[in-house]
């Protein structure tokens, strides 16, 4: 490869993640502004979270043709190629989340234009599931930006307080629902949020297992948290059997 041609690989390569990092920064503020929507009844929000989806999608086509025209033209190897295999599949979890942000604003819209519905208990509950979700994608963000397996490892960990905080939600929510039968429709519709919530949490830690790969070359995959904190700092993992 030619020093010119160096320079520009290396300079779409640095667009093609400060377009990745501006596409989670969307999502992020997608899934605060829908879960600001379902506490406030701001239906302007819910528009606000559907025009930026649009956006995140058209930022996921572009970067995937992006990726591809990078590694058709300039073949990279090493640190680069896992660079742009990791963001390759950190846009399917990235677009997701978004999908699923869309979906609670959806929600929101019609909780609040349906009479009768209150802003009662279990909503309180859901904006803290939230702002532990979106305090994810900013942490994978912000691992990713850095080259920090060590705190992508972290947000990792946090993916078990999201599912503690979304069967605590579950069991509240029911609760609430066996007290009092008028809820039934609308305690329905926040259990739907909560599993989206937690779902955009299970995305959030596919992206920093793809972080920890991208910076250590090791597919931290389905080798439990204990070992994905050892690989990620760069330590040699157990042998379980």
């Amino acid at each position: 490869m030619s020093e010119h041609t160096n320079k520009q690989f290396h300079s779409d390569l640095e667009t093609t993640r400060s377009l990745f990092l501006q596409m989670g920064g969307l999502v992020e503020s997608m899934v605060r502004d829908a879960m600001e929507a379902l506490a406030t009844g701001d239906i302007d929000l819910v528009d606000q979270v559907r025009e930026r989806e649009k956006e995140v999608n058209r930022l996921e086509v572009d970067i995937d043709e992006r990726i591809g025209l990078l590694i058709a033209r300039n073949q990279p190897t090493a640190v680069d190629l896992r660079l742009l295999l990791s963001v390759s599949k950190m846009l399917t979890d990235m677009e997701r989340s978004g999908d699923e942000a869309e979906k609670i604003a959806k929600i929101a819209r019609r909780l609040h234009e349906t009479n009768g519905y209150g802003h009662y208990e279990p909503v309180v509950e859901l904006r803290h599931m939230s702002s532990f979700v979106t305090a994810m994608i900013r942490d994978c963000l912000d691992a990713f930006a850095r080259m920090d397996p060590v705190h992508a490892a972290r947000v990792v960990r946090n993916d078990k307080e999201v599912d503690k905080e979304w069967k605590g939600s579950l069991r509240h929510i029911i609760t609430y629902m066996i007290e009092d039968p008028r809820t039934i429709s609308h305690s329905i519709d926040l259990i739907f949020i909560a599993r989206a919530l937690e779902r955009i949490g299970d995305h959030a830690k596919n992206m920093s297992e793809r972080v920890i790969y991208m910076v250590r070359g090791d597919d931290v995959r389905h080798t439990g948290i204990k070992n994905t904190e050892r690989l990620a700092r760069g330590e040699t993992i157990e042998d379980d059997s």
